[in-house]
């Protein structure tokens, strides 16, 4: 989030000067002195734009914040000072002095919740004019992973590849090979007791190299949200926001758990924990170990 908002005002100091040629200073708001600030921030002959980033000023020391504060106060006339700061740290104080001195703030809230993560999609999706449902959105993020540069880069890239027509068959289609889609297909399969599908999907998935740890993170992850999902009745939508899961999953996860009980539940939780230090180390055959696993909990969902 932060080098995007770094990388969109580097673009509108270009558009403005007209060139992709704009010459960019980056360093640590803790290392700055005055005379560098003062060099970097010297106006040139021919009025040129100039781009300087401060990184890090959170955690600069009182002269490096007193170096910058005044230097906001009069920034010459084609130079754009970008000072980046979480808003606490030891230079707190730093960020509400440039605020007023009328800095334009770009927010840039770590995202680490899976529900910001969903926010997020959306506008990025929104941000390309294409408006993608629910089911879309969570098989981008299951496709993707939780790095914010390639889910950006997937938006784009889908948006761009299918002319706009995005939807979740779109998402499957063109990120098919990747771990975690095919992780949650085992897992589909097995919590819904189907034995001979879910190993017939978990061997291609390792045929083509998929990373045991992430395809048994994805049985536990379906485990898990059974767990969380089955004890609770009433509206997916209104579940959605307690549990911190999308309603459509919710619902799906509602339709899973029908066919398990609290004791095979607590049963298949035993599995995925003694699967997650096999995968890690722990089991001399790990491709065995998660074969094993994945049949015992489609035999748990199962009634076996």
């Amino acid at each position: 989030m932060v080098e995007r908002a770094v990388a969109d005002v580097l673009r509108a100091a270009r558009e403005r000067a007209g060139t992709d040629d704009v010459p960019v200073n980056r360093m640590r708001a803790g290392d700055v002195s005055t005379y560098e600030l003062a060099e970097l921030l010297s106006p040139s002959l021919f009025g040129d734009e100039r781009v300087v980033v401060l990184e890090a000023a959170a955690e600069a020391g009182k002269e490096a914040v007193a170096v910058i504060a005044a230097a906001a106060a009069d920034v010459p006339q084609g130079i754009v000072l970008v000072v980046v700061h979480s808003g606490g740290g030891r230079a707190k104080a730093l960020a509400g002095e440039l605020q007023s001195l009328g800095a334009v703030v770009h927010p840039c809230a770590r995202i680490t919740k899976a529900g910001e993560r969903v926010d997020f999609v959306r506008k990025e999706f929104r941000a390309l004019r294409v408006k993608a449902d629910e089911e879309t959105v969570t098989a981008l993020l299951d496709a993707v992973g939780s790095d914010l540069r390639e889910i950006a880069s997937a938006c784009s890239q889908l948006v761009s590849d299918t002319a706009g027509q995005v939807d979740a068959a779109a998402v499957r289609r063109y990120h098919s090979g990747k771990a975690e889609v095919k992780g949650f297909d085992v897992a589909d399969k097995a919590v819904a007791g189907d034995v001979a599908g879910a190993t017939e999907a978990l061997r291609w998935a390792m045929m083509r190299g998929e990373p045991l740890v992430v395809l048994a993170d994805a049985l536990a992850e379906a485990i898990h949200a059974i767990g969380r999902v089955a004890p609770l009745s009433g509206d997916p939508y209104r579940l959605a926001a307690q549990l911190g899961m999308p309603p459509w999953r919710v619902q799906k996860t509602q339709k899973q758990a029908r066919r398990w009980s609290r004791e095979s539940v607590a049963s298949a939780m035993k599995v995925v924990a003694t699967l997650n230090a096999d995968v890690k180390g722990a089991a001399a055959d790990a491709d065995y170990a998660l074969e094993s696993a994945v049949r015992k909990v489609a035999e748990l969902a199962g009634g076996r």
